[in-house]
């Protein structure tokens, strides 16, 4: 009996480390992208169960939240400010946005530029511009925490949080001698997509907010409404808009483009030349584009493509410059990666990457213009298209 138990065990042991190195070696060899054989794994295991062993404050340990941080300081490590890991929380957060649904926060898109945090855009009717932030402002603090060094995803959760609770930052402006602070409010957010208003009888003006999966819905509707109108013209302002999902920005071109007509240039593992597919309704109405320092990814690319096809003028101030696509990629726990593969081009070859697209009417907005309410550059849009 004891011999046929120890026989069956030492089979069982034979069949596991012969499983174990069957998988290794198909591990080895089919795997797309091996580590070097120099890394050693087990440095990061060591590290682990010397924190366990010594750590003074073992509650504090949590396996998860371990493991995240590891994730992020691998894509930190990369030192590109798009490339970034959000873990599933943060993820069910960031979707909510990208489809138009509704979130609780500040409600501004920010970004890292020159390594510093900033606020690339203040969204349409949020705490954020009630508040009077606006494009550029560098945010210094987040609550007590200093931004330097702080990734985006780390600003991001420090800024989020339950409506009616308070974030403070610390803003530093164009100007200002001395940083200044700004309470804030959170709220539940819903940014609109579009907004559209008749002006002059034959000039339509109309402001896309975000590049989101309602846009192209409700560009449609809004496209039936101007066609049917008195409108002619059309004064596209991309100001404050943050870009969003790069499909929505072609689809909107190709209402205003001859199909087959260029829309960006792609150059990742390969170069990709994404092309005009849309009903070119609004190819014959005489065109102005509005953009500012919060113009933004697909709203730069909008904004490019109808300037290199059409020649549409563009008006007001220097835009963001961010000329890099990202793809979310989903991990099984529901975390995401979003990873910069490509950078673009506009369609004449040009790399907007941190210097952005110059206006061919530089027109500035001064701080007496925001006090008093007054538009200068949509007033110079409006002039512009009269003459078109």
């Amino acid at each position: 009996m004891k011999l046929r138990k120890a026989l069956t065990i030492f089979f069982l042991l034979i069949f596991i480390l012969t499983d174990f190195g069957l998988g290794f070696y198909l591990g080895k060899t089919q795997c797309k992208i091996c580590p070097p054989e120099e890394i050693d794994f087990s440095l990061f295991w060591e590290a682990y169960h010397k924190l366990q062993e010594k750590f003074v404050s073992p509650e504090k340990l949590d396996v998860q939240k371990m493991i995240y941080g590891a994730i992020s300081g691998m894509v930190k490590s990369l030192n590109d400010p798009y490339t970034i890991f959000l873990n599933p929380e943060e993820t069910k957060e960031f979707l909510k946005s990208i489809k138009g649904e509704v979130f609780e926060g500040v409600g501004m898109e920010i970004g890292i530029r020159k390594g510093q945090l900033q606020v690339i855009a203040p969204l349409e009717g949020t705490p954020a511009q009630k508040a009077g932030l606006r494009t550029g402002d560098k945010i210094i603090k987040i609550n007590d925490t200093l931004t330097a060094e702080i990734t985006i995803e780390e600003a991001v959760s420090l800024i989020r949080g339950p409506k009616g609770t308070e974030v403070t930052l610390t803003i530093l402006r164009e100007g200002w001698q001395e940083p200044k602070e700004f309470k804030i409010k959170r709220a539940m957010i819903k940014v609109p997509t579009l907004k559209k208003e008749l002006k002059d009888e034959n000039i339509v003006y109309l402001k896309l907010y975000q590049f989101s999966e309602e846009l192209s819905s409700d560009f449609g509707k809004a496209a039936i409404e101007i066609l049917d109108s008195p409108a002619q013209k059309i004064v596209l302002d991309l100001r404050n808009n943050p870009g969003g999902l790069l499909e929505e920005a072609e689809a909107i071109s190709g209402w205003f483009l001859e199909r087959g007509q260029t829309v960006v240039i792609v150059e990742g593992k390969k170069r990709e030349e994404h092309k005009a597919e849309g009903n070119e309704r609004f190819v014959d109405y005489p065109i102005v584009v509005l953009i500012n320092q919060g113009t933004a990814s697909g709203a730069e690319i909008l904004a490019a493509a109808l300037r290199d096809n059409r020649g549409a003028i563009i008006i007001g101030e220097t835009s963001f410059g961010k000329g890099l696509v990202q793809e979310p990629e989903r991990l099984r726990d529901g975390s995401i990666l979003k990873i910069t593969t490509a950078k673009w081009l506009t369609p004449k070859g040009q790399s907007i990457t941190g210097v952005g697209i110059e206006p061919d009417i530089l027109v500035e907005m001064t701080e007496k213009d925001y006090e008093e309410g007054r538009d200068p550059q949509l007033e110079k849009a409006i002039e512009v298209i009269k003459e078109l």
